[in-house]
């Protein structure tokens, strides 16, 4: 592409007041007002009333940066330009929402993590959050990540176990084979803290949330995790709620033993890296293998303690450099296992191998909040970016039902939040009013109009009555 008039002259001033160049939060705080964002803040937040006064407004406003893509204090500036204050009440200044977001303390955040969870919640009755085929479970993943941090005025910062400066965060996503992930619940924890620490309460608040948003008999729940959350609070505590387990194992004396036990013909090879299909007998030509065993977890506690069920292995041939050079008599073996307690006659050992690695899907989650407001941890006070890691986590929710109300069958329905943004939400528009009613006035030929105007219609539409 080149520039049409390359030798008129081109002038740029900044004069226009009823331009906008976000004109999707007018349809995404819609429906952040419809699931009751606001209110719920405005009730349940008790920040002291010298900062935290018209806290609802604060954090609606907070959530509107994010979506537009803010990733620091300083960038919630882009809500104050051109005829913003005319499509919407008390835009803040970044210096009020940043004293607004250190006066939080850990309580605060408690009940910032319930206003998430009841949001998200009333997101399930605007959009199929979650759609289940019958008998599919709906696959809740937990795993942290560490957010980079870099000065020595950040709190809590610490090297972790990825040997870089930052904070530790936990989250817990919900997904289907047919529904991108949410986020279900959340954590920020210092950056030395070890994976484990506080999960079983993020197991326990994510599948409260999860039971809120399915009442009555919902579809079976399959929590996964890797190696660093086994152990028998976490496990327990997603039993105990009614969920099945699929959790990476330590290779300990008792899972060796147990892995030896298997018989020499109980392995099955599985579709893996260069696996090639046989068209003849149907069978996948493949290095990898799995089998599994009947197992009983944590048979060093208390016998009401210790968890029966799988010990499903997948095994693939050591090609350590030093076997290669000096060949041994018999064929080496890498396991990789994992503890299940799902059903055999639901999830075969195939089946719960393959499920059991689509783990990997809230590593998309981790990637897609640290490509948005979850790039910085904004404020050297831990509580501040506390609560600004549960807000983020509020505005990855309500994008992913923006985009599958806009595009409910087609990729917007599963695009990362970026995308969302770049189509639905980063529109430009110019305002006009006319006998009480405002006009936006949005670009000819937008390629996603038809999303765009189907996200608008529904999110303008009004409620459902409702039913006694």
């Amino acid at each position: 592409m080149q520039f049409k008039h390359a030798r008129a002259a081109v002038t740029a001033v900044f004069d226009d007041p009823n331009l906008v160049s976000v004109a999707g939060l007018v349809p995404a705080m819609r429906l952040a007002q419809r699931v009751g964002l606001a209110d719920l803040s405005q009730q349940r937040l008790s920040v002291p009333t010298d900062k935290g006064a018209n806290a609802g407004a604060k954090v609606s406003a907070l959530v509107a940066g994010m979506l537009a893509g803010a990733d620091s204090i300083d960038d919630l500036n882009l809500l104050r330009h051109g005829g913003m204050a005319k499509l919407f009440d008390r835009v803040y200044a970044p210096s009020t929402l940043g004293s607004f977001l250190r006066a939080f303390q850990f309580g605060h955040v408690r009940q910032l993590d319930a206003v998430a969870s009841r949001v998200l919640q009333n997101l399930t009755s605007q959009a199929p959050l979650l759609q289940t085929r019958p008998g599919e479970h709906v696959m809740v993943d937990l795993d942290d990540t560490i957010i980079e941090v870099h000065g020595y005025g950040k709190q809590g910062a610490g090297f972790g176990y990825s040997g870089v400066r930052g904070l530790n965060a936990l989250f817990a996503s919900a997904s289907t084979s047919s529904s991108a992930p949410v986020v279900l619940a959340q954590r920020l924890r210092k950056g030395s803290a070890g994976s484990p620490k506080g999960a079983a309460r993020i197991v326990a608040d994510a599948l409260a949330t999860l039971r809120r948003m399915n009442p009555g008999d919902g579809p079976r729940i399959l929590v996964r995790a890797d190696s660093a959350f086994y152990g028998h609070a976490t496990i327990g505590t997603a039993i105990k709620a009614g969920a099945d387990v699929s959790v990476t194992v330590r290779m300990d004396p008792a899972v060796k033993a147990a892995i030896g036990t298997i018989p020499a013909d109980a392995w099955t090879t599985i579709e893996y890296t260069d696996a090639i299909l046989d068209e003849t007998t149907g069978q996948w030509i493949s290095r990898a293998e799995v089998a599994e065993v009947p197992f009983t977890a944590f048979r060093s506690r208390k016998k009401a303690e210790q968890v029966t069920g799988r010990l499903v292995v997948r095994r693939i041939p050591d090609l350590n450099p030093k076997q290669l050079d000096a060949p041994t008599l018999f064929d080496t073996w890498r396991h990789h296992a994992f503890f299940t307690t799902t059903d055999v006659e639901i999830m075969d050992t195939v089946t719960a191998d393959k499920t059991h690695r689509g783990h990997a899907v809230i590593e998309q989650v981790h990637a897609d909040l640290k490509n948005g407001p979850l790039a910085h941890l904004p404020s050297g006070v831990f509580t501040a970016n506390s609560a600004w890691l549960v807000l983020a986590v509020i505005a990855f929710n309500l994008t992913r039902t923006a985009g599958i109300l806009a595009d409910h069958a087609g990729r917007l329905a599963k695009a990362t939040t970026a995308t969302i943004r770049r189509t639905l939400i980063n529109v430009p528009a110019r305002l006009a009013r006319s006998a009480r009613r405002i006009t936006l006035h949005l670009p000819e030929a937008w390629p996603w109009e038809p999303a765009f105007t189907r996200l608008f219609a529904i999110t303008h539409a009004p409620p459902p009555a409702a039913t006694t």
